[in-house]
């Protein structure tokens, strides 16, 4: 708090008139099948992001991000999306949402203030976005609700940005609790925060691989490819949600082979990971480390099999598993691991034992040797969502 006065200050005079603050995060399982109308399961994290702001006398807006040492500026009359602008533009596209809902908006300045940058992958953008919807609420008097908050983010995400993804990364930041998680259903949209109780470490790395995309997801993300894979969904009330996709080999075939096989292994792997969220939310209900370590194993997999993942980031994951003392015991693992975010290199995390995190740190060094890449890891706990302060 003091740091983000101290900033503002420094560059606009006075102090800011509020603060918000917004929490990073990441994505467990599902968040490369939103597509599909599936759910999401994601955790809000103590990597906070800060945003101060005061007001001005015109329709002017600055904003300065004091880690990356970077100044834009824009206005009400040439709001309009820059590639120049980078980061800035999340900001602008967050003003646009207020515009485009009818809010009366008045000039602002912003300070942006995160140890965590945006292209780590863990959130920090999505949070910028928050916490600056809620200083511009607070700021301006529009006394705004999460649903609210909500339109405003979607009209900036689709009509200024072009994005329609970010539903899972929103309602982690806002809804989030401490010890908690976050699970998202696009199909309802809505949001349901689950308990998380297991006495573990949670470890965020960026492993520094720069993401070099080897396919286009968005090819995979095709009208007809929705109609195909809804065939396949099954009611059934003993399963949480009440639904889940057919697993009789027989009829997946069937139902897929109007595809090619490339499209169809990569839906059948949207498939799994549906299963993979359903049992890690059970096996979190049932307290049930052994269950839910199985689930975020196999989702990396999966993730290995829609060719999501990397080399490097497979390297390190195994190494997870050689924690266990009995790695070989693939029913009752007691570390698990999975690549997060955007995928094709940078983020994963791993949730282990007290007692393992030393070693982990160990085999990070034993990659940056053999790799050329130098992993950073963050230590993190299931974080409260945003707010005013």
């Amino acid at each position: 708090m003091e740091k983000v006065i101290e900033e503002h200050k420094k560059e606009y005079g006075q102090k800011p008139d509020v603060i918000a603050y917004a929490p990073g995060r990441f994505h467990l399982a599902g968040e490369h099948t939103w597509f599909f109308r599936d759910k999401t399961l994601s955790m809000a994290v103590n990597l906070p992001v800060y945003v101060g702001a005061s007001l001005r006398n015109d329709t002017s807006f600055r904003f300065n991000f004091v880690q990356l040492g970077e100044k834009k500026h824009t206005n009400l009359a040439t709001l309009k999306l820059k590639k120049e602008d980078k980061w800035a533009n999340s900001l602008k596209s967050v003003i646009y949402g207020f515009v485009a809902c009818g809010y009366d908006m008045k000039g602002i300045d912003f300070t942006v203030f995160t140890d965590i940058l945006p292209s780590a992958g863990f959130g920090i953008t999505t949070a910028i976005k928050v916490a600056s919807a809620l200083a511009i609420s607070e700021l301006c008097g529009f006394k705004c609700r999460k649903d609210d908050i909500f339109k405003i983010m979607e009209k900036g995400n689709r009509n200024y940005l072009g994005t329609d993804n970010h539903m899972a990364d929103t309602y982690a930041a806002v809804y989030s609790k401490k010890n908690s998680l976050v699970l998202t259903d696009y199909a309802t949209k809505q949001a349901e925060v689950i308990p998380f109780k297991f006495d573990k470490k949670v470890i965020l790395t960026d492993a520094n691989v720069p993401r070099i995309v080897t396919w286009n997801e968005e090819s995979l993300m095709q009208p007809e490819n929705v109609l195909v894979l809804g065939e396949l969904k099954s009611r059934r009330s003993n399963v949480y949600g009440g639904w889940c996709y057919d697993d009789n080999a027989q009829d997946v075939n069937e139902v897929l082979g109007v595809v090619s096989e490339d499209t169809k292994r990569r839906l059948v792997c949207v498939m799994k990971e549906h299963k993979c969220v359903l049992d890690c939310v059970n096996a979190i209900q049932k307290n049930d480390f052994f269950m839910f370590s199985r689930a975020i194993n196999r989702s990396h997999d999966t993730m290995k099999d829609y060719d999501i993942s990397c080399p490097e980031i497979d390297w390190i994951i195994k190494r997870v598993r050689e924690l266990d003392e009995n790695p070989d015991d693939l029913r009752n693992p007691v570390n698990c691991g999975r690549i997060t975010g955007k995928g094709f290199g940078r983020g994963i995390y791993t949730i282990l034992e007290e007692k393992d995190v030393e070693n982990y740190r160990k085999r990070l060094v034993e990659y940056e040797r053999i790799f050329g890449f130098s992993a950073v890891c963050y230590e993190v706990t299931p974080a409260e969502g945003a707010k005013i302060l």
